[in-house]
């Protein structure tokens, strides 16, 4: 499959809770690729988690940071790329995701409630409503989400192993496939 993809990075897009970074690191192993988490990349380079960084500088500081993340890491390939959830709110980020396969990692929000509701690590839920507050964020992303390439439903009962396998078996549906002469 590493060879079928010929070095194309695979950016994961979707809601937090998703799993972007647990299936990410599972198809980086599948696909003998190096795995980038653009969160951990800011927290490592800032040393300040994600929740210091909104309360500190505020969401759109946050943005120009994750922007200027992806912009390096877009220059190399055989990387596939958890990205944050908001990623695909800023237009230029676009340019730099259709480097490489887009994937959207996408679940109902029962399912990314229940993964989220004792996680105080993500700033855009400490709301008195978490629940509609992440109604409310998918309802403005999806149709940015809409744009991957690839659009991955997780299912109640999916292992990230399970979701991992799916992306590898959905990959050749999008590739354009080397016309030989």
């Amino acid at each position: 499959m590493g060879s079928l993809l010929q070095g194309v990075n695979l950016y994961l897009i979707g809601i937090m809770g998703v799993g972007k970074t647990t299936v990410g690191r599972l198809l980086a192993k599948e696909l003998a690729y190096g795995f980038v988490d653009t969160d951990n990349v800011i927290a490592q380079a800032t040393g300040k988690s994600i929740n210091q960084l909104f309360a500190e500088v505020g969401e759109a500081r946050f943005r120009q940071l994750e922007s200027d993340v992806l912009s390096q890491v877009c220059a190399f390939t055989k990387l596939t790329i958890a990205t944050g959830g908001g990623i695909v709110m800023r237009r230029e980020n676009w340019g730099y995701l259709h480097h490489g396969l887009i994937v959207w990692l996408d679940a109902p929000v029962e399912i990314i409630y229940s993964r989220l509701a004792e996680d105080t690590t993500r700033p855009l839920l400490q709301d008195v409503d978490s629940k509609g507050k992440l109604r409310s964020l998918l309802e403005q992303r999806t149709p940015l989400y809409s744009q991957a390439d690839l659009h991955i439903i997780e299912r109640e009962g999916d292992t990230p192993e399970d979701v991992a396998k799916r992306v590898l078996e959905a990959i050749p549906s999008v590739l354009k496939t080397q016309v030989s002469h």
